[in-house]
């Protein structure tokens, strides 16, 4: 079934805010409408396993992982109507120009991401994504300090903050992640 237009759907916010169980939600609903549906993820991408876009809570759904954002292109079926994308902040910026290809072919796009690295920082291409999108929802986590909304992810290395000048991708180390509100929010070295 395809869609009278395409449209690029944003859904953001910090880690365990439920990102990928949104984006798993609506291709779910799209595949039981009988639209034709791919799902992409960066290949850095491979804690649940490279073949699977995988919520914390352990649904997921099949997908392709790819090395840039141009092959997404090169691997989508032509009768696609909608296309899903997870963890796009690990994209460059020709992210952007990939999935306006895809809405002028009429395709609708969803994209999930984190808005804000461990800095608090906008993350890669998801502001310009945001920016662009029909449709952005931002969702928030649980602050597990205060168990209030969390809109911030905080790295701790050894149990501490992470220090504003480590590296910002670090995927597959050691590292752990909590959801913690803006209060909350510990980043040793930030210069604001």
């Amino acid at each position: 079934m395809k869609h009278q237009q395409g449209r690029i759907e944003v859904i953001t916010g910090s880690m365990f805010s439920g990102k990928s169980e949104e984006l798993i939600r609506r291709l779910r609903r799209a595949i039981i409408a009988r639209q034709s549906v791919q799902v992409f993820k960066p290949s850095v991408d491979e804690r649940y396993g490279v073949d699977y876009v995988t919520s914390h809570d352990g649904r997921r759904i099949d997908a392709v992982a790819v090395e840039t954002a141009h092959q997404i292109l090169d691997q989508l079926d032509p009768d696609t109507t909608v296309v899903g994308v997870d963890e796009a902040q690990f994209f460059d910026d020709t992210i952007g120009v990939v999935v306006h290809e895809m809405v002028y072919r009429d395709i609708r796009v969803i994209i999930a991401g984190l808005d804000m690295d461990f800095r608090g920082e906008p993350f890669g291409p998801m502001p310009r994504l945001m920016a662009q999108a029909d449709q952005v929802d931002k969702l928030h986590a649980i602050c597990v300090v205060t168990g209030e909304e969390a809109t911030h992810t905080q790295r701790l290395v050894d149990g501490e903050p992470a220090h504003y000048n480590d590296p910002v991708i670090l995927i597959g180390a050691q590292e752990t992640y909590e959801p913690r509100s803006r209060r909350c929010h510990e980043v040793p070295g930030r210069p604001w």
